[in-house]
């Protein structure tokens, strides 16, 4: 698989961005900064609503792996799924903890932190063309003897 161009990783975060927003902090509790999501309202309705939650995080780890990134990354995305559907799971206290988890913004953040990694990284320099200089300086030689004959 061809590694990612840069736009089209930043494209990737914009749209994961937008998503988390959507699926973790989209409705503001009034009289309050705190802010929930669809992913805890879906969340409401037992196991099924938690099962759709899962399957809505699947999405930023399906864009992770288009993006290029790790396995150690996936790895921790996957973690933080898993937290957030057995947290979710819990009685009573399981539909706050969704609510506070925020598991899609965790791992839009964890994505955003190893691309930026990723793009930081220069690319080694170019080795020093060596034989176009020989080549040069050679026909370069060739062309002022010539014009020493010549003149």
């Amino acid at each position: 698989m061809a590694k990612p161009t840069e736009a089209r990783q930043r494209a990737i975060l914009e749209r994961l961005d937008r998503f988390s927003r959507f699926t973790d902090s989209s409705i503001g509790i009034p009289f309050t900064r705190f802010k929930i999501g669809a992913e805890a309202v879906i969340g409401l309705v037992p196991v099924v609503g938690d099962i759709a939650g899962l399957a809505l995080s699947g999405y930023v780890l399906i864009e992770a792996q288009r993006a290029g990134a790790s396995k150690d990354v996936k790895l921790r995305m996957l973690r933080n799924m898993g937290i957030d559907f057995i947290g979710g799971l819990l009685p009573v206290v399981g539909d706050a903890f969704d609510a506070i988890y925020k598991a899609n913004t965790r791992n839009t953040r964890l994505l955003r932190r190893y691309l930026e990694e990723q793009l930081a990284v220069e690319p080694p320099a170019p080795p020093f063309p060596w034989k176009i200089l020989v080549g040069l300086s050679i026909l370069f030689g060739i062309i002022v003897a010539g014009l020493k004959l010549v003149f």
